[in-house]
């Protein structure tokens, strides 16, 4: 058998890799227009979409999916402010997210801080990622805690703040026994000439020592975080390699970042 033949099974992962790269896409996707994509029939669909939901990927609705809310958020559900925190610029998040989980091999140590978008990357790490996670912030580790294919290290610390986050001197102390390839920065904002901001001088702290471990540093942020100068200094903008922004950025916001030598990248 020729390693390029596609087998039965490699068909079905490729398939719960469309299916749920298209659910962070679009937040929702239909049986029948999947079965036609594929060229399958809609019984094999509804196959992969129980198999994908017994994997905690996604909740399947009546004729299609969408994408799973961790148990996490439940004692949220009707908290207005905390989803629209969550919902603000969902579909631009979503493909930032999958952009960023794109630069991720198998076998790197990753680190990711608190935020809305740094949750998408974590929704968006492939089946099979085989990798490692750093993170201070809870609700990143419950994302993760059905992938037996990514191994999570939880940080001590104190609760703070409205998004999960842990911060304080244990925080640190986890965070410096760790080496990373990358971390994945969210921020509340980002300018060419001010920084990388936060809104909790606490969260800067740490996010500042996530940067100290990581050999790439990487900015995920949607057009609306750029120019934004947030209360606390995390860090000047020329120290991160990478930002992973939306279509939406115009030319004119993202010329500033270009020429300090950031590499920018549209989702």
């Amino acid at each position: 058998m020729t390693p390029d033949l596609v087998t039965p099974d490699n068909a079905a992962a490729v398939r719960a890799q469309t299916i749920v790269e298209k659910l962070l896409h679009t937040g929702t996707v239909a049986v029948d227009e999947l079965a036609a994509q594929f060229g399958v029939s809609v019984a094999t669909v509804r196959r992969d979409l129980v198999d994908l939901e017994q994997r905690g990927r996604l909740r399947r609705t009546y004729g299609g999916a969408v994408p799973v809310e961790p148990l996490l958020y439940e004692p949220f559900r009707y908290d207005s402010s905390f989803h629209e925190q969550i919902d603000r610029n969902l579909a631009e998040k979503r493909r930032i997210g999958l952009a960023a989980a794109a630069l991720i091999q198998p076998g790197e140590t990753i680190s990711l801080t608190a935020g809305t978008t740094t949750t998408q990357v974590t929704r968006s790490l492939r089946p099979g990622a085989n990798v490692t996670v750093v993170t201070n912030t809870v609700n990143v580790a419950m994302e993760l805690s059905h992938r037996t294919d990514v191994r999570v290290f939880v940080t001590g610390g104190f609760l703070t703040g409205g998004w999960f986050s842990l911060v304080g001197p244990a925080t640190a102390q986890a965070l410096s026994q760790f080496f990373v390839d990358k971390v994945f920065i969210g921020v509340n904002g980002i300018d060419a000439e001010r920084g990388l901001t936060s809104l909790h001088p606490e969260e800067a702290a740490v996010i500042q020592l996530m940067l100290r471990q990581a050999k790439r540093r990487i900015v995920v942020a949607d057009h609306t975080k750029l120019g934004v100068v947030a209360t606390s200094l995390i860090c000047p903008s020329a120290e991160v390699h990478q930002l992973i922004t939306d279509t939406g950025a115009s030319e004119a916001q993202l010329a500033p970042f270009r020429q300090l030598g950031i590499e920018v990248l549209l989702a």
